[in-house]
């Protein structure tokens, strides 16, 4: 693109309209709903910003858009786990962190099952784990999955298979050891 040219139009309410509640769904199977609204806002911020960068080859907007929610929700917990940790270096009283405990032990504590998946998806690696929701959560396709995370459609797939081993062994040994 030469400094003459303008970024490809982009019909921002269109690709809202469409993409909006995919994203959000997937969003919000990886953190609270009112954090993942905001995620997918940011999303389509961060399009329209980088739509020069935007090449239409491969799977198309779609993973596109996967992929910047998949960034945004990475940093999304880095940000969390930094506010976390500054909490707890404060001294105690100092601020109530009742609250914030109590909505994470919540979001967590829902049902045993989701416990268990949870346990289980935190012994992941980052790229498998984000490959596996990428696909179970926001139901893209492999080719979809490797243009969001910029890796070959095979690596998707080996990623995919070895991610779901772990999780059903993790849930085999969970299971095993609460009948205990």
């Amino acid at each position: 693109m030469t400094d003459q040219e303008a970024p490809p139009a982009v019909d921002a309410g269109q690709l809202f309209a469409k993409h909006a509640t995919h994203l959000l769904r997937y969003c919000r199977g990886r953190i609270d709903a009112a954090d993942a609204e905001d995620v997918v806002a940011q999303v389509f911020l961060v399009a329209h910003q980088q739509r020069d960068r935007y090449e239409d080859t491969g799977p198309g907007v779609r993973a596109w858009l996967f992929g910047i929610a998949t960034n945004l929700l990475r940093e999304h917990r880095r940000a969390e786990i930094r506010r976390l940790r500054a909490l707890a270096r404060l001294p105690a009283g100092a601020t109530s962190t009742e609250d914030h405990a109590d909505r994470a032990v919540e979001r967590v504590d829902r049902t045993a099952r989701g416990r268990r998946v949870l346990v289980a998806l935190a012994g992941l690696s980052r790229r498998q784990r984000d490959v596996l929701l990428l696909y179970a959560v926001a139901e893209l396709t492999y080719e979809e999955i490797a243009h969001a995370a910029g890796m070959p459609v095979g690596s998707v797939r080996s990623t995919l298979h070895r991610a779901r081993a772990k999780v059903r062994a993790a849930l085999a040994t969970q299971g095993r050891s609460t009948d205990a």
